[in-house]
């Protein structure tokens, strides 16, 4: 399940970050860029239609022709993220943030390094995210889930509160109030049971719906 969602997360985080950088090619000329458009362009649409291959082939054509295209390896991650083949995700984040450090790409190593246990690195690469960008509250919840693996409460709970603040929705609400149940702070949990209350139940009165009059022709 949380292999699933970890997919998701960096699906969505990719997008906004994709589009920036994907068009932001290197001073090269103009027929190479042209060709590295139509590259992007089969890269993109192999992604969205789910023909991995195609797209893998299309990210790796980009590499050869620009070695340093950070972008491309960002993606290539996720491709490899999306085949569980985390070791080559792995290197395709790592070679990615030291080309050129974003809170996208090191958020999609701490990603992967969680999904394989490595904690410590995982923790790491999202500190590092959060420096660079801290107005997500998915980063907020993904730091506060390997600190929960690390057993550090004290950071679990600051982060998920920062993530509730970010996006005060029923999904951070339930993760808050789950965390402060589980540690026993029931005045905590209760206070955040009642904000989900808020969301799902309309306030006021309902709006009557007026009918139009029915006119005889």
């Amino acid at each position: 399940m949380f292999s699933l969602i970890i997919v998701c997360i960096i699906a969505l985080l990719a997008i906004s970050s994709s589009r920036v950088r994907d068009t932001e090619l290197s001073p090269i000329p103009l027929k190479i860029s042209d060709q590295l458009s139509k590259l992007w362009e089969i890269a993109h649409q192999g992604m969205r239609e789910n023909r991995l291959l195609r797209a893998e082939k299309a990210l790796l054509t980009i590499l050869k022709m620009d070695q340093k295209n950070a972008a491309a390896y960002n993606r290539l991650g996720i491709l490899y993220a999306k085949q569980k083949e985390y070791k080559d995700a792995i290197d395709c984040f790592e070679i990615a943030s030291s080309i050129e450090p974003t809170a996208s790409s090191l958020h999609n190593l701490g990603l992967i390094y969680l999904e394989t246990e490595n904690y410590q690195n995982a923790a790491a690469a999202f500190e590092q995210a959060l420096k660079l960008e801290d107005g997500l509250a998915a980063r907020h919840i993904a730091y506060a889930k390997v600190h929960e693996k690390l057993g550090n409460d004290k950071i679990v709970l600051a982060e998920l509160e920062r993530a509730a603040e970010l996006e005060p929705n029923k999904e951070s609400f339930m993760l808050l109030h789950k965390a402060y149940e589980s540690r026993g702070m029931i005045e905590q949990a209760d206070d955040v049971a009642k904000k989900v209350q808020t969301l799902i139940m309309p306030t006021g009165q309902p709006k009557r719906i007026m009918r139009p009059k029915r006119v005889v022709v």
